[in-house]
C-alpha cells in the first residue's frame, strides 16, 4: 500500500468526496450518458500555469478510482506511454516538480503518478475494466524536475469537469495529491471529434465542478496543439518538502 497524502480535512475535501460519491453513483463505475454535441472543431492554444508565482499546488481528493494494484512498487508501470492501445486524441503531459521550500528549485527523482478515464469515461482497474491498467503510470523526474507522459485526451463522466489525477512522491512518501484541469474551450473542440463525438461535450464546466470550486489558478493546464494533431498539456507542480 502506498502512503497517502496526510493533510487536514478541508472544505475542498468535503466537496470533493461528495461530488465523487454522487458521480460514482450516477455512472456505475464509469459509464456515462451522452451529452449535447459540441460544435467547434478548430485548433486551440491556451495559457495556464507553468511556473506562476510558485504558490503551493492545491491538494485534491484522489477520487473514487485510485490505483489499487500497487503500481508504485512495479517497475512495469514506470513508463512514458500509458495508452495501452486506448483510442483518442494524442496528449502529451509535460509536468515539472519544484520545491517551495527551496526557492522553487526542481526536485530530481520525484515519482509522479497519473491516472484518468478513457474517451468513454471509464477508468482501468474498476467495473468492466478490472484487471486492466490503461491510462495509468508513473515516471521519475529528471535533473530539471521534469516528467513526460504520452496518453490520450481524457474523456468525461457525469458530475465532473475534465481532469487528470496526479500524485507526487518524494523518497517514497506522498507529498501531493492533486488534479489537472483542462480549459472548457479546448474540451468543446476535442469532444466534437473522433471517438469523443458520439458522447458530445462535457456538460460540467470547470467552474461548476465542486473539486475546483475555489479556482484552478495552479491546476489549469497550459495547452498547445490542435484537435487535428494532438495537444501538449503543461503544468508545474509546486510542493513543499
Amino acid at each position: 500500500m502506498k502512503e497517502k497524502d496526510q493533510r487536514d480535512i478541508t472544505r475542498r475535501d468535503v466537496l470533493g468526496a461528495f461530488t465523487a460519491a454522487v458521480g460514482a453513483a450516477l455512472i456505475g463505475c464509469g459509464s456515462s450518458p451522452t451529452s449535447p454535441s459540441a460544435s467547434s472543431t478548430t485548433g486551440t492554444t491556451t495559457s495556464g500555469t507553468t511556473s506562476g508565482a510558485c504558490a503551493v499546488t492545491p491538494s485534491e481528493t484522489e477520487g473514487p478510482y485510485p490505483d489499487r494494484t500497487g503500481m508504485i512498487s512495479g517497475t512495469t508501470y514506470y513508463r512514458q506511454d500509458v495508452t495501452e492501445g486506448k483510442p483518442g486524441l494524442p496528449l502529451t503531459l509535460a509536468l515539472s516538480v519544484v520545491n517551495l521550500n527551496s526557492g522553487c528549485s526542481p526536485i530530481a527523482n520525484a515519482t509522479v503518478e497519473i491516472w484518468h478515464c478513457d474517451a468513454a469515461g471509464n477508468y482501468s482497474e474498476y467495473g468492466n475494466s478490472t484487471g486492466e491498467t490503461f491510462l495509468r503510470g508513473l515516471q521519475r523526474s529528471d535533473a530539471d524536475g521534469k516528467v513526460t507522459f504520452n496518453t490520450v485526451y481524457p474523456g468525461w463522466y457525469q458530475g465532473r469537469a475534465t481532469h487528470i489525477h496526479l500524485e507526487v512522491f518524494v523518497n517514497g512518501i506522498s507529498v501531493k495529491t492533486t488534479q489537472m484541469a483542462f480549459p472548457d474551450e479546448v474540451n468543446t473542440v476535442v469532444y466534437a471529434t473522433g471517438v469523443y463525438a458520439a458522447r458530445g461535450n462535457n456538460p460540467t464546466r470547470t467552474s461548476a465542478d465542486g473539486i475546483f470550486a475555489d479556482g484552478t489558478t495552479n491546476e489549469m493546464a497550459a495547452m498547445s496543439g490542435s484537435a487535428s494533431t494532438g495537444y501538449t498539456a503543461t503544468l508545474q507542480l509546486n510542493v513543499a518538502v
